[in-house]
């Protein structure tokens, strides 16, 4: 029993759901700055774009393996499948069982605040399982880094502050710029780890499409947006001065700009992804208690 959990622990990714958390607890907080919050809508929030972002790591996990059985690839932990841990009918059972939940959680949602609710739940769905699976694998098609930036960016801030509080305003479409760069830069740099597995198996990404130093560029430009908006947030007079608290963080994203600019090993690469993982995580807590 205690292996078997220890197999679906690893099986989704749970180290990588930072990227939806803290879109939630961004425009969650946004909210209570807005004046209204309710805990109960919160916590359903948070758990359904955990359980969405789990469902879209077990059908990566189980496309990936269906495709290329793992053949040559890197086997990392999270590899259950490959390394026997759990098999592809389970696997494909998990991520249904997760995206069930999550669309049980959104119907809920949208009954509470909405019609236009129910376009992004439905949206989100679909573009998530849509990422992996299906005849053409949106992620496969280089269309991953702008649906990661959209969905796990904007899309999330703003479905979360407007569940609380059934409006939106700019500054918080502007705040979700910088959590969508951030989110986005963590798939630049997971591709570029993993640029010659991809280019071997014809996935098109930021990295096999225009090499090591366009994405690196990218990667940069994405960290240089992320807290440039913010310092423009507040130099507008739209934020206190408080909300520049995620400067905190800019050493390590120097550190990181320079990890990804100057690296060619898998290595180097893997310690950055873990790297910009850290500093997505980081910046948007700093960010939302900065808010509140």
């Amino acid at each position: 029993m205690r292996q078997q959990l220890g197999s679906w622990f690893w099986a989704v990714r749970p180290f990588s759901l930072s990227a939806s958390i803290v879109p939630v607890l961004v425009g969650s907080m946004l909210a209570v700055h807005h004046g209204t919050f309710h805990t109960g809508l919160f916590i359903l929030v948070l758990f359904g774009s955990m359980l969405v972002q789990m469902g879209t790591n077990l059908v990566d996990e189980y496309a990936d393996h269906e495709e290329t059985q793992s053949e040559g690839k890197f086997l990392a932990p999270h590899k259950v499948i490959a390394r026997g841990l759990l098999t592809s009918q389970a696997v494909r059972l998990g991520a249904v069982v997760c995206f069930g939940i999550a669309t049980a959680i959104g119907v809920y949602l949208v009954l509470r605040t909405g019609w236009p609710l129910a376009l992004v739940c439905l949206a989100s769905v679909a573009v998530a399982y849509g990422y992996s699976a299906g005849p053409l694998p949106l992620g496969t098609l280089g269309l991953g880094e702008p649906l990661v930036f959209i969905f796990m960016g904007p899309v999330m801030v703003l479905s979360s502050f407007y569940v609380q509080t059934h409006t939106l305003t700019w500054p918080v479409g502007w705040l979700s710029v910088p959590i969508g760069c951030l989110v986005m830069a963590i798939l630049v740099v997971n591709n570029l780890r993993d640029i010659d597995e991809d280019r071997q198996y014809g996935k098109a990404s930021l990295a096999t499409i225009w090499g090591h130093r366009v994405a690196a560029g990218v990667f940069c430009g994405l960290l240089i947006i992320a807290f440039g908006s913010v310092v423009m947030l507040v130099v507008s007079g739209a934020g206190p001065w408080i909300w520049l608290a995620p400067l905190l963080t800019l050493p390590q994203a120097l550190t990181l700009a320079r990890q990804v600019l100057q690296g060619r090993e898998r290595a180097v690469f893997q310690q950055a992804l873990q790297g910009t993982a850290s500093l997505h995580m980081y910046f948007g807590l700093f960010l939302a208690i900065a808010i509140v």
